[in-house]
């Protein structure tokens, strides 16, 4: 192992490690810390995917330090932190409080903090991230249920979660390439500062940053920056080059389940049911009066799933997110939707579903959890940070883990079509 990776959420860590793969890193996604004993597997790459993100700072910190610990037990020379590319997050954290706790594990002063990922349209100017053309907190993100991000400014947003400085790479010394970022790095650790935000507008500053964060022994950011750690291995004469995505064929029924209530994906489930895909659409409040929710959508998904894809969907608009929470509570509203889809994913599996697609980070890490999947391989891209993969505890199951953010309208189509 190379490269030990660790990510706040299932849906980030299947990002990262399509990135890696992209970049002909062999990587293996894991979920959940490992059990100390625990082999480290024959890859480059080894991205241990957490439920973090909205958990508590304590559970959140305590994870990511074992994770950490067996990473680096089982050889790893540098560690990724991994969070999303719209830095979810609020003021408590849990971003800065993990990599403080991981700075501090590793007895090291100094990281860079930079979600970019301009292919998707994220990108950081003057310290500012933007989704597309507008400032972050004005692209549908501060209406998110759980970390609504309502400060673009990742210098503010960074230092309200830590007791250290924060410091910015700007523009400016990005374009100059690796040498002058590296420079930047030194003059903002000579001053102080414990973290730098680092501006990105395009891959190639991605490739400049990562060239000049090898000697970091941790970076934090989305799956972006990850673009230039490879080939530092390579160039160390550590890493081959080679394809690093194949899967086999696969077969099996198809279906997606959708708890993400983003805006992109809100417009993929539209583009389903669009194209006459069958779609069962979970009520939370349902849930909350006692109904079987899950069994109805099983049952009807019985008698479809022979004729295509269907999609089980708790997805809805802010306005009829916000009054579930009003009714139920924030936390509660969405733990009856993620234990209802997780066992609406077994249920899927037990009828004969071997291509999966979840969408929404926390529905994918209850959906593996309730699968009983432990890791993934990382097989080929179906859209920007979205790629197949296949359960290393199942031979025949195959899963796409989406971001809520990430894909195209026709992504949920356009995923079976691509596995072959």
């Amino acid at each position: 192992m190379l490269l030990g990776c660790v990510a706040d959420d299932s849906t980030g860590a299947t990002d990262l490690a399509n990135t890696l793969v992209g970049q002909g890193m062999r990587t293996i996604q894991l979920i959940g810390v490992p059990a100390a004993g625990r082999s480290p597997p024959d890859a480059d790459a080894v991205v241990v995917a957490l439920k973090s993100r909205t958990a508590p700072v304590d559970q959140a910190v305590g994870d990511s330090l074992a994770a950490m610990k067996w990473l680096r037990e089982g050889g790893a020379e540098q560690i990724f932190f991994k969070y999303c590319s719209t830095f979810d997050s609020t003021p408590a954290g849990n971003i800065g409080p993990v990599a403080d706790a991981l700075l501090a594990e590793l007895g090291a002063d100094f990281s860079i903090a930079c979600p970019a990922f301009p292919t998707n349209k994220r990108t950081i100017y003057k310290g500012y991230l933007y989704a597309g053309e507008v400032l972050l907190n004005e692209s549908g993100m501060q209406d998110h249920p759980l970390t609504p991000m309502t400060d673009a400014n990742l210098v503010r947003v960074l230092g309200q979660q830590t007791d250290g400085e924060v410091g910015l790479v700007e523009y400016h010394e990005v374009a100059e390439g690796p040498a002058a970022i590296r420079a930047a790095y030194d003059r903002l650790r000579d001053a102080g500062n414990r973290y730098a935000i680092v501006d990105a507008l395009s891959d190639r500053h991605l490739l400049d940053i990562g060239t000049a964060s090898a000697d970091l022994a941790l970076v934090t950011g989305g799956s972006g920056v990850a673009m230039g750690l490879p080939q530092n291995f390579r160039s160390k004469g550590g890493m081959p080059a080679g394809n690093a995505a194949a899967l086999p064929a696969a077969g099996g029924h198809a279906a997606v389940i959708s708890g993400s209530c983003s805006l992109a994906t809100l417009a993929q489930v539209a583009h389903f049911r669009d194209q006459g895909g069958p779609v069962f659409v979970v009520d939370p409040l349902s849930i909350a009066v006692g109904e079987d929710v899950a069994a109805a959508a099983l049952g009807w998904a019985k008698g479809r799933l022979a004729g295509g894809p269907v999609l089980v969907a708790a997805s809805a608009p802010a306005e009829a997110v916000t009054r579930v929470q009003a009714e139920l509570g924030r936390v509660r509203a969405g733990e009856l939707v993620e234990g209802v889809l997780a066992a609406v994913a077994r249920g899927l599996v037990e009828q004969g579903v071997r291509r999966l697609v979840v969408a929404g980070g926390e529905t994918s890490g209850a959906a593996l959890a309730a699968l009983g999947v432990t890791g993934l391989h990382i097989g080929g891209e179906i859209d920007p940070g979205v790629p197949w993969t296949r359960s290393l505890d199942h031979d025949d199951l195959y899963l796409a883990l989406k971001s809520g953010n990430f894909g195209a309208p026709d992504f949920f189509l356009k995923a079976f079509d691509l596995l072959t």
